[in-house]
């Protein structure tokens, strides 16, 4: 079966619309609600990035083209009535346009609402979630945006940060306390991702070659690495 066979088989509402319920493929948080048109579901599955169909707007539209925030398909699930669409999706930064991971933030409990205030994930995904915020600071810039002001002095100005923040992570580990460390660290990582963004480099990539990596010796990798 094709991708136009697919889409003949799910059934529409009177607008021509799907709802589509966006879960995340690895911790299955779920993330989101939006609706599909026939193009929105062409697109994903051609493309590999959502698209979904804004009623308001009355038009197609992928997932974070503003923010950076994008979906990556990594499955396409739908339900017996072929009536709903489940996607597994990788998700770059938060879902929510309210800045929370997902839209699905508060939660009725005790005869109260109860709202989360975590609007990033502790996990590697505020990986994602900062380096999000770098391409919307580097595409849209607010007022004196420090990421958008490095950028803009170039590759020269963000490799020199590095090369500081790595200086002083050595520094740390040598000789003062483990929040150094941590603190140092994160100026590193941080100023990693914005090299990444300038390049248009996702994180993604970095974990593959990563899970590439995971289970072999050191020695071995270096030594593969040289015969290329």
């Amino acid at each position: 079966m094709n991708i136009d066979e697919f889409i003949k088989t799910i059934k529409l509402d009177e607008h021509g619309l799907v709802p589509a319920i966006a879960q995340d493929h690895v911790t299955n948080e779920v993330l989101m609600l939006a609706y599909m048109s026939k193009e929105a579901v062409r697109k994903t599955l051609t493309t590999g990035t959502v698209h979904y169909y804004s009623r308001s707007r009355q038009k197609l539209w992928l997932k974070g083209e503003e923010s950076g925030h994008l979906q990556y398909i990594k499955q396409l699930f739908y339900d017996c009535d072929s009536d709903t669409l489940l996607l597994k999706v990788e998700q770059i930064g938060v879902a929510c346009h309210t800045g929370h991971r997902t839209c699905f933030f508060s939660e009725f409990k005790n005869d109260r609402v109860v709202e989360k205030t975590d609007t990033v994930p502790e996990s590697a995904g505020i990986l994602d979630a900062v380096y999000g915020t770098i391409l919307q600071r580097k595409s849209s810039p607010p007022p004196k945006s420090y990421v958008h002001s490095l950028m803009t002095k170039g590759i020269d100005a963000i490799n020199a940060k590095i090369l500081e923040e790595a200086g002083e992570v050595a520094e740390a580990g040598r000789i003062k306390k483990d929040a150094d460390v941590v603190y140092e660290s994160t100026d590193l990582i941080f100023h990693l991702l914005v090299l990444l963004g300038f390049r248009d480099i996702p994180p993604r990539d970095i974990y593959r070659e990563l899970q590439k990596r995971f289970g072999v010796s050191g020695i071995e990798e270096k030594e593969a690495r040289n015969k290329r």
